[in-house]
């Protein structure tokens, strides 16, 4: 076994896997110190999640795709750290995640609509004002003082995050349009998007955990829903919407 520590959400935790591939891919979090868990693979895990692998792609028409041990092993890793987090009051999200002068905005929908190229947007509108936090996984530490959202390894396909911690905004439900428009949203309203969009445990005390804390978060996030279309003005429309700017100022 390998084994190497990582500083993730703002706990050291101690990785031990088969192949190098996880390190190399968690190697910008490498850190020292007394692990507050310690997360181990089996080939049970990677098992796991080859059969959870065929069941989505049997669902999108992908049956019979195979996956390398070094890959599943980096999904078990992090399926691994989502369990333990939890009981940190931090939990995965699949969205993807800007900040903006200090401030995160979240953007979650439905696999294939657009989320990335949504958030490249506002990176093209505000240059370096814009930051990635996390372009597929982030992790949300939910507290009865605010919402932090952690850049993680676990950043998607063209692996755009940053390691740093940013206090959350606004978190917008992205759906595609043929023009432009954003209104706000009651938490009553957004709930079924987060169920769908948030890690969801098997083990079912973990679950309830995750229930909590998703309604914590609706009573002290703003939530938005965007129609957009992909051009360059939705990034406007977002950020104006989000921040109550009118068109004029």
């Amino acid at each position: 076994m390998i084994t190497d520590t990582y500083r993730i959400a703002e706990r050291t935790i101690s990785v031990s896997s088969v192949y190098p591939d996880v390190h190399a891919y968690c190697a910008d979090y490498r850190a020292e110190g007394e692990p507050d868990f310690a997360v181990t693979v089996t080939p049970e895990n990677l098992e796991y999640e080859r059969i959870m692998l065929a069941r989505t792609d049997e669902k999108e028409g992908r049956a019979g795709k195979q996956y390398a041990e070094p890959f599943l092993e980096e999904l078990a890793v992090y399926r691994q750290i989502a369990d333990h987090m939890i009981c940190y009051d931090t939990v995965l999200f699949h969205g993807s995640a800007v900040a903006v002068d200090g401030a995160c905005y979240l953007f979650i929908a439905k696999s294939g609509t657009g989320k990335s190229t949504h958030t490249a947007l506002w990176r093209q509108m505000l240059g370096s004002r814009a930051v990635m936090v996390n372009d597929d996984k982030p992790l949300l530490r939910i507290t009865e003082q605010g919402v932090t959202v952690f850049g993680t390894p676990y950043n998607g396909v063209h692996r755009l995050s940053t390691n740093i911690a940013v206090p959350l905004k606004a978190l917008c439900i992205l759906t595609r349009s043929e023009t432009n428009q954003i209104m706000p949203v009651t938490g009553r309203e957004a709930y079924p998007m987060l169920l769908q969009q948030v890690y969801r445990p098997a083990d079912p005390v973990r679950m309830m955990q995750t229930v909590r804390l998703i309604d914590r978060l609706v009573k002290q996030t703003a939530f938005y829903r965007l129609g957009c279309n992909m051009e360059p003005e939705a990034a406007e429309t977002a950020y104006r919407g989000m921040n109550a700017v009118s068109p004029a100022d």
